[in-house]
């Protein structure tokens, strides 16, 4: 099946449920969480019915994340966490490393695309988000995380959507994550 959400990540394949208020009370649907980010994640359900706004995701090992719903596409979901970026200690329980390396890559590509297209060097775009030009460079490499408060910023100053930066298509082709690469990240 394709790729509703062009991330560049690995699918992570996990069990979970999907919880919410019902006419008669509290439902529990099973899911595949396709893949996940540190914002949100992509679901397959057993069923096509019309969806809540708002639902839990439970993940297998029991971490709880409340969502709304940002698409659906029969019995695909994709769902924005409502409490912002998730703990670098809730991401670990989400994610592989591997994944999460991905991740960082991905929106860094992405900010790269963006303020590249608007003519920004790496020297003004630290200038205005208030940060070192050596962190923007590291952030756009994918070797930090950049917070969502930033990354808030900058799309208000790139003047592109955050969901753009956080999950579109790649603006870039990212090369393979290596053992390497992960060993140093």
């Amino acid at each position: 099946m394709s790729e509703l959400r062009a991330a560049t990540r690995q699918s992570t394949a996990r069990t979970g449920l999907v919880e919410f208020d019902g006419a008669r009370g509290t439902v529990s649907i099973p899911c595949t969480i396709a893949d996940v980010s540190g914002t949100g994640a992509r679901l397959k359900l057993d069923w096509s019915l019309a969806f809540p706004k708002a639902a839990t995701l439970i993940f297998a090992d029991g971490l709880r994340k409340t969502c709304r719903v940002a698409w659906q596409k029969r019995r695909l979901l994709g769902v924005a966490f409502e409490d912002g970026v998730a703990s670098l200690d809730e991401q670990a329980l989400m994610m592989t490393e591997e994944e999460q390396t991905l991740h960082r890559r991905h929106i860094g590509a992405q900010v790269r695309g963006a303020r590249e297209a608007r003519g920004y060097t790496e020297s003004q775009m630290a200038n205005l988000i208030g940060i070192s030009p050596d962190d923007v460079s590291r952030a756009e490499r994918g070797e930090i995380s950049i917070p969502l408060h930033q990354l808030t910023h900058i799309a208000d100053l790139l003047l592109v959507d955050l969901d753009s930066l956080v999950a579109g298509p790649a603006s870039i082709a990212l090369p393979p994550v290596g053992d390497t690469e992960l060993a140093a990240g």
